[in-house]
């Protein structure tokens, strides 16, 4: 198997730091619903891509930021995300294997799985829904994982050649 290039830390924190923006970037009340879970899927791309770099610490500190910004109870995106990253960790050896479309999938079962337990969370907190709604992000999400994921990888193509 080809190497992967090798990404400078700064990048990663970077892409990490702007899908952190766009995760909390106000949208309108109807359109809430329909944001894609762009924090999640970069902790995805890099977990996936470079494993000994990005793990669950980062999904930790990112989950612990994203509680400040939002006021949610303190832990609460911590432990999803730090759970997240867990299970990339797990898939990781099958995941790079798969094709585009596969990883979509596999993108779609890790984000779910997220968002699952997010409500949970929620639920044990008292905002109760019963709707299925919440999963809408994980699917957006898993829409873009293809284009998202060959983005990135040109970028590290470009940083390698320079």
């Amino acid at each position: 198997m080809a190497r992967a290039p090798v990404v400078p830390i700064l990048v990663i924190w970077l892409s990490l730091l702007l899908a952190l923006c766009l995760q909390v970037m106000p949208l309108a009340d109807g359109w809430q619903v329909y944001r894609p879970e762009w924090l999640g899927l970069m902790l995805i791309y890099w977990c996936m891509r470079t494993p000994d770099r990005v793990g669950v610490f980062h999904g930790f500190v990112l989950g612990i930021l994203m509680d400040l910004i939002e006021g949610t109870a303190l832990g609460q995106h911590a432990l999803i995300y730090a759970l997240l990253a867990f299970l990339c960790a797990l898939v990781y050896p099958r995941f790079r294997a798969y094709s585009l479309i596969q990883q979509s999938a596999l993108v779609l079962v890790l984000l779910g799985l997220m968002q699952l337990v997010a409500q949970w969370l929620r639920t044990i907190v008292g905002d109760f829904s019963i709707h299925l709604a919440f999963l809408i992000p994980a699917l957006i999400s898993a829409l873009l994982w293809p284009w998202l994921a060959t983005m990135f990888q040109a970028l590290e193509r470009r940083l390698a050649s320079s």
